[in-house]
């Protein structure tokens, strides 16, 4: 819905958020439904109600639990059997420097602000702990917005004695909790606060009148970044940016203006500009953020302009050009089939208002931020939280590169008679394993972010997937894949579980959509095959349950030789027999079992 994309009129959404959520609930039926708790130190009302508009926009469907006011601690320190029997999928605990039980005195020592400091922590400390160890499930902080005041003036934020200085090094503390703590997360109050303008955010009137420790119209920006958190925590971020190249990445039209007359570089205002956004599009790069270009242009002069003396973005750091004059969308379309990603994965970044329109309306669900001002690109880009950042794997940090790869792989499939020389080409290696700690995060977003290769779509927390380890009765499967091009990464994970020792049941499994067709699927298939026998197990039961997405693996099973089970309402379930011989699936692949490093 365009009035909840960024940037948004906070005072229309809190005006028509009943006609908005009625809306959102009739046109979206195809929505993931996640329970939060909510834990607060001061009102929280209006703040779920946007939230949750936010979510459903994203398609996502909350399901809240809110604590009775500032009992944010009580419910979770003590036996809460209703939060208990809720059994939350994340947990987000809503203080404010308001819930800070008592600041340092000027009469008190060095160190008598440090213990202060240490009970303060120590009472969020065993509150985190006790959550994760009973929920088990993602915690979402707020850290500390900055007092409204400074007593000491600029000293404030130096001298121990200092409200400014103690909450920064209260915020510091919960900094370090979460560098420490897998599926710990902080929403950055600090920052939000002052983002929005301190005085206004934390005006006292909302606090006194209604315990708001935020104003009513800075709470749909509050919500709208904690739903960045949520959702990027649900697998809806987005994968790639689209960009456009004249006006966008740099000043002028290079087919006009050639490599000399395009603004970039340091010589002229606008040019630095320019050299700032490209700046900020390649710090996204580094976070796994796919590039694309889509441009009205000769690609000659595509790729003159992206190799001008001052330019920050090359060549290279595009997995995919598309540099002609046939129609934006038409283009749109074919990066995202040319990178194996959905369209609504992508964003178009173009400075041509007419262009955005016409993608957005031809593709569902691409987005499009107004691009006006180039001093605004970044800022746009940035706010939109369309990239909020909760994991960062170490594949993240080479996807580019990885999707670079796979274009030269589908430009050498061409020179081959059949599509088995192709794949035997690529000369690919397998590591098939059982999961482990340092695989755990990438697992988990696979499981939440692979829509299309998935058969079951059920979605994990890390320590959901710890405690699927933990079962013995589990199998638990990932693959990594690399050839002569470069290193996939982990690319496929399978686990299900075994029932009365004699069959298997498939609960997940997925692959990233970078390496369809390349047999990886047979791969897993025949490691599955050979621990399920290992066990003891005669069959193997496969489940299919469709959504809008993941069509393309419909008839995955029936491929990988299962007979059809079962049917109803669509879903499917499948039987295959393995107590006698097994004809292995995969030809072309050499294939590294768990045991070999």
């Amino acid at each position: 819905m365009k009035c909840l994309e960024y940037p948004f009129e906070g005072e229309f959404l809190l005006k028509k958020k009943k006609s908005l959520k009625r809306e959102l609930m009739e046109q979206n039926e195809n929505r993931i439904v996640k329970k939060i708790a909510v834990l607060g130190g001061s009102t929280t009302r209006e703040i779920l109600e946007m939230t949750e508009l936010f979510l459903l926009n994203h398609g996502v469907e909350p399901c809240f639990y809110e604590s009775e006011y500032n009992q944010y601690y009580e419910e979770a320190m003590f036996p809460n059997e209703k939060l208990e029997a809720f059994a939350p999928d994340v947990i987000f605990i809503h203080t404010s420097n308001r819930n800070i039980s008592a600041f340092p005195a000027m009469t008190d020592s060095k160190e008598q602000v440090d213990a202060l400091l240490n009970t303060q922590m120590d009472k969020f400390i065993a509150m985190w702990d006790r959550l994760r160890e009973v929920y088990k499930c993602p915690i979402i902080q707020n850290n500390m917005e900055l007092p409204l005041y400074r007593l000491l003036g600029n000293k404030d934020g130096v001298d121990f004695h200092g409200k400014t200085s103690f909450v920064r090094r209260l915020n510091q503390r919960f900094a370090d909790y979460a560098a420490n703590h897998e599926n710990f997360y902080i929403h950055d109050l600090e920052y939000l606060a002052a983002s929005y303008g301190m005085e206004r955010f934390s005006d006292p009137f909302y606090w006194h009148m209604y315990k708001y420790c935020m104003c009513v119209p800075a709470i749909p920006t509050f919500a709208y970044s904690l739903s960045n958190i949520l959702k990027s925590l649900f697998g809806k971020n987005k994968k790639g940016l689209v960009l456009d190249l004249d006006n966008t990445l740099w000043g002028g039209v290079i087919g006009d203006d050639g490599q000399e007359g395009i603004e970039i570089g340091p010589e002229t205002s606008m040019g630095q500009v320019y050299s700032e956004f490209q700046s900020y599009i390649k710090e996204l790069k580094q976070i796994g953020v796919v590039l694309a270009v889509n441009s009205k242009n000769d690609m000659e002069n595509a790729l003159l302009g992206l190799n001008v003396r001052d330019t920050v973005l090359t060549a290279e750091d595009f997995a995919c050009i598309k540099a002609n004059w046939q129609p934006k969308d038409r283009n749109f379309a074919e990066i995202a089939q040319e990178l194996s990603l959905l369209p609504e994965s992508l964003v178009f970044v173009d400075d041509n208002p007419v262009e955005r329109e016409i993608v957005t309306k031809q593709i569902s669900g691409v987005l499009a931020p107004p691009m006006e001002k180039v001093e605004q690109y970044a800022g746009i880009l940035d706010k939109a939280g369309y990239f909020e950042t909760t994991t960062l794997s170490a594949d993240d940090l080479k996807r580019n590169d990885m999707y670079r790869e796979n274009a030269k792989r589908m430009q050498l499939q061409s020179a081959f008679a059949s599509y088995e020389e192709y794949l035997l080409s690529l000369e690919m290696k397998a590591i098939i394993k059982e999961f482990d700690a340092l695989s755990l995060p990438r697992i988990t977003q696979l499981t939440n972010k692979s829509n299309q290769f998935n058969l079951t779509t059920r979605r994990y927390t890390q320590k959901e997937l710890e405690e699927v380890v933990a079962d013995d009765s589990n199998i638990t499967l990932y693959g990594r894949l690399e050839d002569r091009f470069g290193d996939n990464g982990i690319v496929s994970v399978v686990c299900g579980h075994e029932d009365d020792g004699k069959a298997f049941h498939i609960d997940l499994w997925l692959m990233s959509c970078r390496v369809l067709k390349r047999d990886m699927e047979c791969a897993m298939m025949d490691m599955l095959v050979e621990k399920c026998k290992g066990r003891g197990l005669t069959a193997i039961y496969g489940y299919y349950y469709p959504t809008a997405k993941n069509s393309m693996v419909c008839k995955f099973f029936e491929e990988r030789g299962f007979a059809l089970h079962q049917e109803e309402n669509g879903n499917t379930i499948w039987y295959l027999d393995i107590s006698g011989e097994y004809k292995k699936q995969n030809h072309v692949i050499e294939i590294k079992g768990d045991k070999d490093e």
